[in-house]
């Protein structure tokens, strides 16, 4: 993606009040999708000043968290947020659950596949599997966080939240949909109570032209969403093939649910007491 068009980072505070610390995980998140990127960019996105911007990536560059290259003077991640990641992936990673199902639905529709994850009011792109077919949606990588709504997989997370909680993120994404000027609050609430009618979710032609998808929420043991599987294709490659691509979906997100369940349980479940052996 190039660095001009990253999205604004969520603010949801007043500007008064933001202290170093918040500021700098905007820039974090900013930098969140990886590859290299400018001051000005790095600043633009995370609504604050270059003098600012620059002060909070040399201290996190001493500290290892971004580096610097000499030549380009761009910024790319550093080291100290892979051990970070890893650490908390250790916890639970969503990924390896989910894996087969993506190479399964690429594999059958050949179109791409991404797993998203909710994040706040974002969805963030976690997986992606991309199939063979030559004109591929390779506007969504690993790191990508649009507005919740914005797409098929943050779509059916919206429509799969609890009501009061959905409610509440709406009045927060009413003034972050500028970037995309074909979604509006009137067309979400429209898609969300198809998508909860139909229990999955389309959106075409919205995001990018000629472009949409078709996704579903994966939920939790007591029924939440936390994650969603999508695929991205043509308009007329999803039109045709709605109803094989939505009973797919479901199939894979029931799949993924119980293996959820399962990892959870495993997780939660305390380790066996050490037996006193005898010497």
């Amino acid at each position: 993606m190039p660095t001009s068009t990253r999205p604004k980072a969520v603010i949801t505070h007043e500007r008064g009040a933001t202290s170093s610390v918040e500021r700098a995980l905007r820039v974090l998140r900013v930098m969140s999708e990886g590859g290299s990127v400018r001051l000005t960019d790095i600043a633009s996105a995370a609504d604050l000043d270059k003098a600012t911007a620059l002060r909070l990536l040399d201290v996190m560059a001493r500290e290892g968290f971004v580096k610097r290259d000499a030549q380009s003077k761009q910024f790319t991640l550093g080291p100290e947020l892979t051990v970070l990641g890893a650490a908390a992936l250790r916890r639970f990673d969503p990924r390896p659950l989910a894996r087969p199902s993506l190479m399964r639905l690429a594999g059958v529709f050949q179109d791409t596949v991404v797993l998203s994850i909710r994040s706040g009011v974002e969805s963030l792109c976690i997986d992606v599997e991309e199939g063979t077919y030559p004109i591929r949606a390779n506007y969504l990588t690993v790191g990508s966080r649009r507005p919740l709504g914005v797409g098929a997989g943050s779509l059916a997370l919206l429509a799969a939240m609890p009501d009061d909680e959905r409610e509440a993120a709406l009045e927060t994404l009413s003034g972050q949909l500028e970037r995309y000027p074909r979604i509006t609050p009137a067309l979400l609430r429209e898609r969300i109570d198809q998508a909860r009618e139909r229990g999955y979710a389309v959106l075409l032609d919205v995001v990018v032209e000629r472009m949409g998808g078709i996704g579903v929420a994966i939920l939790d043991p007591e029924g939440r969403p936390v994650a969603a599987l999508s695929i991205a294709s043509l308009n007329d490659r999803i039109l045709t093939r709605e109803t094989a691509l939505a009973h797919a979906l479901l199939h894979e997100a029931t799949v993924c649910q119980v293996r959820w369940a399962e990892a959870t349980r495993a997780h939660r479940r305390p380790a066996s007491p050490l037996k006193e052996t005898s010497r």
